[in-house]
């Protein structure tokens, strides 16, 4: 009874991480459907794993391993990376535990109300980082910096260049900024001649 009992709480924890956190919030079923099947296998290795003298070190080298998996097939961003070593956490939590207590509860519940709130869309909404492509080539990064701002019509917190090539007369940068309120109105910053961008992901 005591193993069904740590099955029941960790599909429990799972699906409300991935259904009631993750999904209404990234709206990715692909990757919510692959938590749920990550943790169960974990979980069920994990098990199997914790009736053997060697259970605990197999567990910690199975999650070292399975950390550094990439699903190669579409871009994962780092805050889905977030989700999917907790599912592999809960898992592991839970099949290695050898009876309910109230410290595995603990941990688990911890697991899953932290990246509630982490990622949560109150939390920091305004922060934004995105990849722009100016039409121009901008030597100079504090020019590069206010040619940006004026575009975005946002306050820059951190502007790196990451490409200037000046056949084709164009800059690469990754920007950090936040966002201004919505129905805000635009900066009033002049923008400098010829200022436009791309913006890539």
């Amino acid at each position: 009874m005591n193993l069904f009992t740590v099955i029941a709480i960790d599909l429990a924890a799972i699906a409300i991480l991935s259904f009631g956190v993750y999904y209404p919030r990234h709206r990715r079923r692909d990757l919510a459907v692959a938590f749920v099947g990550v943790n169960v296998g974990v979980l069920a290795v994990s098990m199997v794993l914790a009736d053997t003298t060697v259970g605990a070190g197999l567990g910690l080298g199975l999650f070292g391993v399975l950390s550094i998996i990439r699903l190669r097939s579409r871009e994962i961003e780092q805050s889905e990376m977030a989700y999917y070593l907790a599912a592999l956490a809960l898992g592991l939590v839970a099949g290695l535990s050898t009876s309910i207590t109230w410290t595995t509860v603990g941990l688990m519940t911890l697991v899953v109300g932290v990246l509630a709130i982490v990622d949560s869309p109150a939390l920091l909404r305004r922060s934004r980082e995105q990849t722009l492509v100016l039409d121009r080539a901008y030597p100079d990064e504090e020019e590069a910096r206010l040619a940006v701002e004026s575009l975005l019509g946002a306050r820059v917190h951190r502007l790196t260049v990451r490409n200037l090539d000046l056949v084709s007369d164009t800059t690469t940068v990754d920007v950090r900024y936040t966002a201004r309120p919505a129905g805000s109105l635009a900066s009033t910053t002049a923008p400098l001649p010829e200022s436009t961008a791309q913006v890539t992901r």
